[in-house]
């Protein structure tokens, strides 16, 4: 099973977080929220996460604010902006703090999981091809999360699949031990340096071993 595309999520509406919460999970996202603007602070801050959902007015930290920090801290993870807020000036604020996208509220959550999908797809260089080129007959799908041999799909781990995720969202960047420890395992998991070395390993037979660079004592590096 491919490793689940790990969402952000902002709102202090415990109703509200809760129904889009398990709408998310049912369609196959992991969904992590926060329910004030200080918690999500700290949440960005320690973990990595594949997309952001920010409600504007909560508690604490307000979601422009929060945004703005984080891109200023160098977190590029793309976000939407999900608010009651109607004004142009608030929509320019948004994009200016950082956003990617902005939805009003009340919303149909089958066009926030349109704006989702649609800017998980971007976040491959905005490849109208969803599939990146690896090696001759070595595909990886940007949507479905599957790497491709010959046009059938590869048997990797959950893991191993977040792993070259990472590696294709940051081409040719020296990735810290660390950073890959945040994610591949959750909270609740302890990162196991042997199990890298595996999902390493396999990846290298699976894609060629030229292809990852180990840089030692520090982390790797993948080579387009």
């Amino acid at each position: 099973m491919p490793a689940k595309t790990k969402l952000f999520l902002l709102e202090d509406d415990t109703n509200l977080s809760e129904t889009v919460s398990d709408f998310l999970e049912e369609e196959g996202f992991a969904v992590e929220t926060a329910y004030d603007g200080d918690e999500a602070e700290e949440k960005l801050y320690e973990k990595r996460y594949d997309l952001l959902l920010l409600d504007v007015n909560v508690p604490g930290v307000n979601g422009f604010e929060l945004l703005k920090e984080a891109r200023s801290r160098g977190i590029e993870t793309p976000a939407i902006f999900i608010t009651s807020l109607n004004a142009i000036e608030n929509l320019e604020e948004g994009y200016e703090s950082g956003a990617d996208d902005y939805i009003r509220k009340p919303f149909a959550l089958k066009e926030l999981l349109l704006r989702i999908t649609t800017l998980l797809k971007r976040n491959f260089s905005h490849k109208e091809n969803p599939r990146i080129e690896i090696a001759p007959g070595v595909e990886y799908d940007t949507v479905g999360n599957t790497l491709y041999i010959e046009g059938e799909p590869a048997a990797l781990q959950p893991k191993e699949l977040a792993l070259l995720k990472l590696f294709l969202t940051r081409p040719g960047e020296i990735i810290a031990h660390e950073t890959i420890y945040e994610n591949l395992w959750s909270y609740d998991e302890t990162p196991s340096e042997t199990a890298l070395r595996t999902y390493i390993k396999n990846l290298r037979k699976t894609i060629g071993k030229e292809k990852i660079v180990s840089i030692k004592r520090y982390g790797y590096k993948y080579l387009p």
